[in-house]
């Protein structure tokens, strides 16, 4: 299906290009992930032949359907992770988002095993500190670090977070820039061995978590319009 300029997944994909460019890198270093969560399959088909194939879901039960009715497709788990999910999500989800304590890395673990299949992770920083939100804080990382390090089929892709919501998308950008300078520390101070991927940006403020550093966007409500 041919691109068009005027639909929001073209519109999303321009706008990805030129916060890129405006942090001095390539469009191709940024990655969307479309969060389709109570969107309709037959939404996700059509956004699918105009291109995106990779999608994100915070709900196993929802997103189990929509799976065996999207081949072809890749799934990130972006939610927040039960222990009795873990099975399912292991064998249904090609990338999770939201890995934030040791014992979901563990577990993770287990179930990938028993599949003999690997798995790239991110794991969730609580970078606005705030007690309702998932993550782990920042001063927590490198001992889960090193305990996914000692996961045989866990990948670590990178870190992920939600700052604090805010009306004006710029005063989110101070996370950003707290989260780009965490994983850069990590990186220098050999913690993991290569540099990592910065999962960060929704539809409010995408663009500013790409003028500072995001690797990974996810997008939802800017693609598929509000939801009930």
């Amino acid at each position: 299906m041919t691109h068009l300029p005027s639909s929001p997944l073209a519109a999303i994909t321009e706008r990805i290009a030129a916060a890129a460019a405006r942090s001095g890198r390539a469009a191709s270093e940024v990655s969307l992930v479309a969060v389709s969560k109570r969107v309709p399959v037959v939404r996700l088909k059509e956004v699918a032949l105009a291109g995106q194939l990779v999608f994100g879901e915070n709900y196993v039960q929802e997103a189990a359907a929509k799976i065996a009715a999207l081949p072809g497709v890749s799934w990130h788990f972006i939610g927040g992770i039960q222990s009795n999910k873990l099975k399912h999500i292991a064998e249904l989800f090609q990338v999770v988002q939201t890995v934030d304590r040791l014992s979901i890395a563990l577990g993770l673990e287990h179930h990938l095993a028993a599949i003999d299949k690997d798995m790239p992770i991110y794991v969730q920083v609580n970078i606005g500190r705030e007690p309702q939100k998932s993550g782990a804080l920042p001063e927590e990382i490198d001992e889960l670090l090193v305990g996914v390090g000692r996961c045989p089929h866990l990948r670590l892709a990178g870190l992920m977070a939600m700052p604090p919501y805010q009306t004006d998308a710029e005063a989110s950008r101070p996370f950003f820039r707290a989260m780009k300078g965490l994983a850069d520390a990590l990186w220098q101070r050999g913690v993991v061995s290569q540099p990592l991927g910065l999962s960060m940006g929704m539809s409010g403020d995408f663009e500013i978590a790409i003028e500072e550093g995001a690797t990974l966007v996810r997008v939802g409500s800017a693609l598929f319009g509000e939801r009930d």
